[in-house]
């Protein structure tokens, strides 16, 4: 289908990382979950781009839409938005919770609103609607057979790799006034002053901080990853090799922490392909 290879296209060129997991999957997973992540670029693609607050707004709303049409089964192979068709395919073959996607335009609204994180749990809300969502409507088309349990792991790992961008993306946000770290956290080692600069603000405790939160984030990815004995052996490998990926990303933050204010943090391919062949090999990279 055309709608399929547009979705896949997408994935390719825009969710790079994730690309490289889902290479790993059977064709009918494989095309799934490459209408997934199309949609799930299309809303990020709205937060981030240029267009007035209003009119990200409109354009939300109309995704909201759009996921009613596919529930309905109101939409046909005819319609002119490859995303859509090829979602409402994939939702008739695999038992995917679309309620996933209205929490990820939450979480898109709530950056549009501004929203500030005092605490870590004001933060965790954020990111279960941008990443736990993710890892929700990815295991609709993996398949588990504790439904459940497997969510709950799938969310706590889709943390881990939020908490992960939040890290390798916190020099590029802080420039387009965003800051998703705890405000506890910055008060707490003197980094409430931003990061905005090639450099930390003299007295802040930044080492300090980026430990903290690395640590934080390991014990997201070390729970999360129970998730995988619960996978199909495929499946098992997708989520060890977007999961390994992220992994190592964080690994090289932990060791270097001033990096990722010099520019963002990005792993070779040759890397990338490594993990992924070793999740395909039962491995955790």
């Amino acid at each position: 289908m055309a709608a399929y290879r547009y979705c896949e296209a997408v994935t390719a060129l825009q969710a790079r990382n994730f690309s490289y997991g889902i290479r790993l999957l059977p064709e009918a997973k494989r095309l799934g979950m490459s209408a997934l992540y199309a949609l799930a670029r299309r809303v990020d693609d709205i937060g981030d781009g240029d267009l007035p607050p209003e009119r990200k707004a409109e354009q939300l709303l109309r995704t909201r839409d759009l996921l009613d049409e596919i529930r309905e089964g109101a939409v046909s192979e005819d319609d002119t938005d490859p995303i859509k068709v090829a979602l409402a395919d994939a939702a008739r073959r695999f038992p995917i919770p679309l309620e996933g996607f209205d929490e990820l335009i939450d979480g898109v609204e709530m950056d549009l609103k501004g929203a500030e994180y005092r605490t870590f749990e004001d933060l965790k809300v954020y990111c279960r609607c941008v990443a736990g969502s993710i890892g929700r409507l990815s295991l609709g088309v993996y398949g588990c057979e504790d439904v459940k349990l497997g969510s709950e792991y799938a969310d706590t790992l889709g943390l881990a790799l939020q908490l992960t961008n939040i890290l390798r993306d916190l020099r590029e946000d802080a420039v387009n006034g965003r800051t998703y770290l705890p405000t506890e956290d910055l008060v707490r080692f003197g980094c409430e002053g931003g990061f905005a600069q090639a450099r930390p603000a003299a007295g802040a405790d930044f080492t300090g901080l980026v430990a903290f939160q690395a640590e934080r984030a390991q014990r997201c990815f070390e729970e999360g990853l129970r998730l995988l004995p619960m996978l199909d052996r495929r499946s098992r490998a997708c989520t060890a090799a977007m999961a390994g990926i992220y992994h190592r990303l964080l690994a090289r933050i932990a060791a270097e922490p001033e990096s990722v204010l010099r520019g963002r943090v990005s792993l070779p391919g040759w890397e990338k392909a490594y993990v992924a062949l070793s999740g395909l090999a039962g491995g955790r990279s």
